[in-house]
């Protein structure tokens, strides 16, 4: 059962699972959302590069508000995912115009799974009250994955909305 659809399903939304760990994110899909989160953390124990269960934890901590653990999980997700496609470990070692050469963001695979994970901790950023944080995240996206659509607008959009058109964040760099 993929524990973010509830759907009977063996695919993952950052690839592959071992299957010790996919057997408990099978268990984390049935289970109370009290007990989730060590279901997924145990996971994320016996399988720590697995960009799934990575994206799993993001989700179910930042969809119950504890942006603090999201977080946690959505930045392992996005150091594995440069390890395993070859970018800095920093985000904020990159040039913020232009995607770098060779990695391809628009195909399914751990480059556009790091943007996913860009995304989160910009979203994560915002709803924890770093704005600054968050603005500084969408402008690497939008330099290096403007092509590679991640829904990131979203949050480009709660961003700008939450000073105003006049307030103290302003428009976002164009991209």
């Amino acid at each position: 059962m993929n524990i973010l659809t509830g759907e009977a399903s063996d695919d993952f939304f950052g690839g592959d699972v071992p299957a010790a760990a996919r057997e408990l994110l099978h268990q984390a899909a049935r289970a109370q959302a009290e007990q989730r989160a060590t279901l997924l953390w145990t996971a994320q124990a016996i399988a720590p590069r697995s960009l799934a269960i990575l994206y799993a934890l993001c989700k179910h901590h930042a969809g119950r508000r504890e942006f603090e653990q999201a977080e946690r999980a959505a930045l392992r997700g996005l150091q594995e995912a440069a390890r395993q496609v070859g970018l800095p470990e920093d985000w904020r070692a990159l040039e913020r115009g232009a995607p770098p050469p060779g990695i391809d963001f628009h195909s399914d695979g751990p480059a556009r799974f790091w943007l996913f994970m860009l995304k989160a901790l910009a979203f994560i950023g915002l709803r924890s009250g770093r704005p600054d944080e968050a603005r500084e995240l969408l402008d690497l996206l939008a330099g290096v994955g403007a092509a590679a659509r991640v829904g990131d607008e979203v949050t480009a959009a709660l961003l700008a909305g939450a000073a105003g058109p006049t307030g103290p964040i302003g428009p976002l760099s164009p991209g």
